[in-house]
């Protein structure tokens, strides 16, 4: 399904961003509905819309066997500024790693000195955070996966960029195709 955002946000280029990613809600989306990881360099880049970047920030969770470390190193390299936090364990096993309220806080903290307000996830949990901060006179724009991107978070919103729409540019190939198609 494809959405049409209808509300027409102004971008211009003096306009200053900051673009807040939700990588857990990100990666989970990519691979459950296309069995592919993220692009988050292009997604950033879609979402900044040639306008003055002042910051991007991926909230992310490292695990105790450090795998993802080149992940993180990956998005410092494109420019993305990481927050970290470690998983929780609870002595059940259930495990948690929730940057929810972070990234909430680090928005709203950050949004005297942003014009536009971008959140790349789809999850419903950031309804008050939108209504709070387009109350504040903040454009708001969400850029996620339709499928899993609540609906009120979209019809929120100034504007709403579909990750879905363009599969090609916002999600990577795995290892092996891309492989193939070098050695083509």
């Amino acid at each position: 399904m494809k959405y049409q955002n209808n509300k027409n946000s102004l971008k211009h280029p003096d306009q200053r961003v900051g673009v807040f990613i939700d990588v857990q809600n990100m990666y989970y989306s990519a691979k459950n509905l296309f069995n592919k990881k993220v692009h988050f360099g292009n997604i950033v880049k879609e979402a900044v819309a040639q306008r003055k970047l002042i910051r991007a920030i991926a909230y992310v969770v490292r695990t105790e066997t450090k795998d993802e470390q080149p992940f993180f190193e990956a998005l410092y390299n494109l420019g993305i500024e990481t927050r970290e936090k470690d998983l929780q364990v609870y002595s059940t096993g259930f495990k948690k790693a929730d940057w929810d309220v972070g990234l909430a806080v680090d928005a709203i903290r950050l949004a005297p000195s942003l014009d536009a307000i971008v959140i790349v996830s789809g999850d419903g949990d950031y309804l008050p955070l939108v209504e709070y901060l387009r109350s504040v006179g903040k454009q708001v724009e969400v850029a996620a996966f339709s499928e899993t991107t609540s609906s009120k978070l979209i019809d929120m919103v100034d504007d709403f960029i579909d990750l879905s729409a363009d599969k090609e540019k916002f999600l990577m190939l795995n290892p092996a195709v891309r492989k193939k198609r070098l050695e083509r």
